[in-house]
């Protein structure tokens, strides 16, 4: 992705957008920015409560040796960031990232009987409109919640069993709507819980999300992303995390988007 021009990326990226909204010259910040915007209006979500995302997630990615971004941020320092689509700025944006991810997966019974061996239990995708003006809501990411209901009908979990998450945050308004659409949170309250460190390593007491800082510290080398979640959260449930280890482990989900919503991707793991 760094072969080329930031503005050649970002014109190729909105491949997954609505033509209307290629035309118009909207880009996916732009689009999650009207998606901020909605929620802020609705429940009182703040700029600095974003921010704070961003805080979280490049913590987690200073413990990650992988990672684009080795050191911690404040929300001072996001705050002050410049503006790329109000009210999102530079730092509640995720980068232009090279990478790759692989994994092997097997039904071979000698290999799955093995106690390090990790199962997908349950594996959903689920669509929408590809633009924004299409959808009836703009406070939720509607295909999340559809895939997010099918995984956890075929695996038998619920939210709450849920240790931890990889979830796509290419913006820090990305991680709230997630929260909020993947059951962890009721719609409007996932913002202040993310602000009190209730998804943090370290202080979170049941969910820790993106551990390997997300998209957003981490990075964001796109078609390699959604392998990299998962690739994290085999390490996490075999107790190999590191510096970031998410103690006890036993249950991970991972989420995955396309485009600002048009397609969500739900996996969850069990060991």
């Amino acid at each position: 992705m760094t072969d080329h021009k930031p503005e050649d990326v970002a014109a190729a990226l909105m491949g997954a957008g609505r033509e209307g909204e290629r035309l118009s010259g909207a880009t996916f910040p732009g689009l999650y920015a009207i998606l901020a915007r909605a929620h802020m209006s609705a429940f009182s979500t703040t700029e600095e409560d974003m921010a704070a995302v961003a805080v979280k997630n490049h913590y987690h990615a200073s413990r990650n040796p992988k990672a684009q971004f080795q050191r911690p941020i404040t929300v001072e320092q996001v705050m002050k960031s410049s503006c790329v689509a109000d009210p999102l700025k530079l730092l509640d944006c995720s980068p232009i990232s090279d990478g790759a991810a692989s994994i092997i997966v097997t039904s071979d019974k000698r290999l799955v009987a093995r106690a390090s061996a990790v199962q997908i239990v349950a594996s959903a995708v689920a669509t929408d409109s590809l633009g924004l003006a299409q959808r009836t809501s703009l406070l939720e990411l509607a295909a999340t919640k559809r895939a997010a209901k099918v995984a956890y009908d075929k695996s038998g979990v619920d939210p709450k069993d849920i240790d931890v998450a990889e979830v796509h945050d290419c913006f820090t308004i990305a991680e709230i709507l997630a929260m909020e659409d993947l059951g962890f949170y009721k719609k409007g309250s996932a913002a202040a819980a993310i602000s009190r460190g209730s998804t943090m390593l370290g202080k979170s007491k049941r969910l820790v999300v993106n551990p390997s800082g997300g998209l957003k510290g981490c990075g964001h080398p796109v078609g390699a992303t959604g392998v990299k979640q998962v690739a994290e959260l085999v390490d996490q449930l075999r107790g190999r995390g590191n510096g970031r280890q998410v103690v006890g482990a036993k249950v991970g989900l991972a989420h995955n988007v396309g485009g600002s919503g048009a397609t969500a991707v739900v996996h969850i793991l069990t060991i």
